[in-house]
C-alpha cells in the first residue's frame, strides 16, 4: 500500500489534469485524424538508403520488416534523467525525448547536449505544457515555438515532432503544427505513470499493450522535492529487457516512420 506522503505527491494539479485527460485525447475527442506508422511508410519510396533506418547491432534496422516499437519519455529532462539515460546505455536504446522548454530544457542544458550525443530524439512538448486545444491561435504558436527553439538553441538541430500536452490536439491547433512544418506524435501504449508510483504496475500496463509497431509513453520528470512521476525510472528495465527478449526492436519515433518521413501536419499514433 503507498504511504500518505506518496499518495499526497500523486496529487499534485498537473499529474490531476493529465490523469482526467488523457483518456479524452487519444479517444480523438477535440478533432484529429491520427495515421500509424506503418501508413506512414508505406506512402514513402520502396528503396531507401541505409542511413534511413535505424541501425541494429547486424546493420540498419528497417521496420517494414522487423518488430519495432519507439520509447518516449515526456515531461523532461529532470534529476531522474541521467539515471535513465545509463539504463538505456545499458540496453542499447536510443528513445525519444519530448521536452518541456521552460523549466526543464533551460534548466538543464548540459543535460540536454548529453542526451543529443548519445544519439536519443529531441523533440518538444512546448514550453509551459499549457493544453493547447484551450488557448489562442497565437497562444498556440508560442507554445511551440518556444519549445522548439529551447532545444535548437542548446543542440543546434530545431525539432520537427510535437507532442500536444496531455495528448489534447485538434484540427485548429493541427494547422498551426503544419504551418510550422511539424508533425505531432500522441501514442499507443502507456504505463500511465501519472497514476501510480507501483514499478510493476506501471511494467505490467506498457507489456499489456505494446503491439507492432506501437509508441509508448512514459515520464522522466521529479523536481528536486521529489514530486512527480516516481515510479517510472525503475519500470524501464524490465519493459525494455522483456520487450526485446519477445523480438522488439527499439527505435526512435523517426525511425519507425521510416523510410517515410513525418509529413506536416500530420498526427502520428
Amino acid at each position: 500500500m503507498r504511504s500518505t506522503t506518496t499518495a499526497r505527491r500523486l496529487r499534485t494539479p498537473a499529474v490531476l489534469l493529465a490523469t482526467a485527460a488523457l483518456v479524452l485525447g487519444l479517444s480523438g475527442c477535440d478533432g484529429y485524424h491520427a495515421t500509424s506508422p506503418s501508413a506512414a511508410r508505406s506512402n514513402a519510396k520502396a528503396t531507401a538508403e541505409p542511413a534511413a533506418f535505424a541501425q541494429g547491432a547486424n546493420g540498419p534496422v528497417d521496420c517494414r520488416k522487423a518488430k519495432c516499437v519507439a520509447l518516449t519519455f515526456d515531461a523532461g529532462p529532470s534529476v531522474h534523467t541521467p539515471e535513465l539515460l545509463g539504463i538505456l546505455k545499458k540496453y542499447h536504446v536510443h528513445a525519444t525525448f519530448f521536452t518541456l522548454g521552460k523549466n526543464h530544457v533551460r534548466k538543464h542544458p548540459e543535460m540536454i547536449k548529453d542526451m543529443a550525443a548519445q544519439g536519443h530524439e529531441l523533440e518538444t512538448l512546448t514550453w509551459s505544457h499549457q493544453i493547447l486545444t484551450k488557448i489562442s491561435k497565437d497562444e498556440v504558436r508560442k507554445e511551440i515555438t518556444e519549445g522548439r527553439d529551447a532545444v535548437y538553441k542548446v543542440t543546434g538541430v530545431r525539432p520537427t515532432l510535437l507532442r500536444p500536452p496531455q495528448g489534447r490536439t485538434s484540427d485548429g491547433v493541427t494547422k498551426v503544427v503544419k504551418s510550422l512544418g511539424m508533425s505531432e506524435v500522441v501514442w499507443s501504449a502507456d504505463g500511465a505513470d501519472y497514476k501510480t508510483t507501483d514499478s510493476a504496475l506501471i511494467e505490467k500496463r506498457v507489456l499489456d499493450k505494446t503491439k507492432r509497431d506501437g509508441i509508448i509513453l512514459l515520464h522522466d520528470w521529479v523536481d528536486k522535492t521529489n514530486r512527480g512521476y516516481n515510479g517510472t525510472i525503475a519500470a524501464v528495465p524490465g519493459i525494455i529487457s522483456t520487450l526485446q527478449a519477445r523480438g522488439y526492436t527499439f527505435v526512435t519515433v523517426a525511425q519507425l516512420l521510416a523510410p517515410g518521413k513525418p509529413v506536416p501536419g500530420k498526427v502520428y499514433k
